[in-house]
This record gives structure tokens, sequence and C-alpha cells, in this order.
């Protein structure tokens, strides 16, 4: 379904950018270390850890007990990088709970001439980890949980936009109620905002799911796409919220 190209493609994007993630790298490891400081978990669990881009690692496993890095793929360079550290546990974990392979159970039987127009009968599970993840975060994956299950079945079936829409709502919806149960900092975009050179603005919202009370918040504009390379002739950029539970 395309998630090792996936993990390769987010590590060449970000290089393509240059700088143009700098800014928002540091807004992140910066909120991160300040919500490590103030609540000093004794052991710490990173869902959607990725390519540890936004992760001050060096600096989290000097002030917790552990740290657990989760998702669906550990880049090699990854596992070289932090397999080795005493305190680091990387686990490969389908976080949306089971939903990969449900939806591959539902739509890849079927042929090109026989697609699927209705959800009907998928259930959205929750996951479930291994143990008590500790304090958690939820680093830029809320919104990515659905993007290649949203991909697949646009190619592999026929289902209505406004189906489509609910169902990637409910996945937002069950990565927050699970962790709304822990302390928890949320790391992820909102909103993406598309400018034309005719200087048109489309927002486009990300976040579907409504977020719990919080006690803390930041947010900055993350210059996604500096180059264009999303849209001809136009500019992305994300608006990105940072929030702790």
């Amino acid at each position: 379904m395309g998630y090792y190209d996936y993990q390769s493609g987010l590590i060449y994007r970000h290089l393509n950018q240059e700088s143009g993630w700098d800014s928002h790298l540091e807004h992140c490891r910066n909120y991160i270390m300040r919500a490590v400081d103030i609540y000093k978990p004794h052991k710490l669990t990173v869902l959607g850890s990725g390519w540890l881009l936004e992760l001050p690692i060096a600096e989290i496993i000097e002030k917790t007990g552990k740290l657990c890095l989760i998702d669906i793929i550990h880049p090699p360079e990854v596992i070289k990088q932090a397999g080795n550290i005493s305190n680091v546990e990387l686990i490969e974990s389908d976080l949306t709970g089971g939903l990969i392979e449900e939806v591959w159970k539902k739509v890849s039987t079927h042929s090109v001439f026989g697609k699927p127009d209705s959800l009907e009968g998928i259930i959205i599970p929750e996951f479930k980890p291994e143990s008590d993840p500790g304090m958690i975060i939820s680093l830029n994956i809320i919104t990515q949980l659905e993007t290649l299950l949203v991909r697949y079945l646009k190619r592999k079936a026929r289902i209505s936009d406004d189906e489509m829409f609910k169902f990637r709502k409910a996945i937002q919806i069950k990565h927050i109620d699970f962790i709304s149960r822990y302390r928890s900092v949320i790391i992820t975009d909102c909103e993406e905002i598309i400018t034309k050179r005719s200087g048109d603005v489309n927002k486009v919202p990300t976040l579907l799911a409504e977020i719990p009370p919080f006690t803390d918040r930041e947010e900055w504009t993350w210059n996604f796409d500096s180059k264009g390379a999303d849209y001809y002739n136009s500019r992305s950029v994300m608006r990105v919220l940072a929030l702790t539970l």
C-alpha cells in the first residue's frame, strides 16, 4: 500500500526543501523538550517517530528512564542510530490499530470492474500499546494516519466524498481518544494554506476532529512546500498546532 515509499519520500522532501523545514523542526524540538522538563516523565512514547527529524533524541534520553519509538516502519538509518541505545525501544506497529489490514481485506479482492462503493463493515479500531506508554507524544501523525488509506481507497474503490470525510474524521477521533487517556503532547498540522501566484488563497482544513481540553498551546507555520513541488504556480504552507493534554 505504499508505506515504504511514503517513508522514503518524507526524507527526500526534507532534503529537497533545504532550509524550508528548519523553523518547523526547531519549534517541534523546543516544544517537546519544554514538556519533558515540566512533566519529567519516567517513560516517554513517541507515536510517529519517523526519521527523528522533529525529535531531540539525545536530550530526551538524558532526562527520561525509557524512550519508546513507535511507527509502522523504522528507516534502517534510525535503527542504526537508535537501536543500540540501552534505554530506547523501537517498535514497528500500525498506529491505526489494525485499520490498514481491515481496508486491505475489504478492498484488495475486488476487480477493477467491481470496485466497492461503500466502507460499510469496516470497523475503525483503536491502537493498543504493548505496555503502559507513560507520557505520549503524537508527532505530526494525526492527519497522516489516513493519508495512504485514502489514496488507496481512491484508486481501488468508489467512495463518496462525504463518506470519505467521515472516515478520515473517525480515524483522527480514535487516535485522539486514545492519547487523551494519558499525559500527552500533540503536534499536528491543522490547515493547509495554498497561495497561488495570482494572490488567491485557499485554506484546506486537515485536522477534522475536535481537540480535547489542553493546558498549553503554541502555533506556527510550517513551510512545507517552499519550492512549489506539490502545486504548479503556487506555494503551500501548513498551520501547525502544539498542545499538551
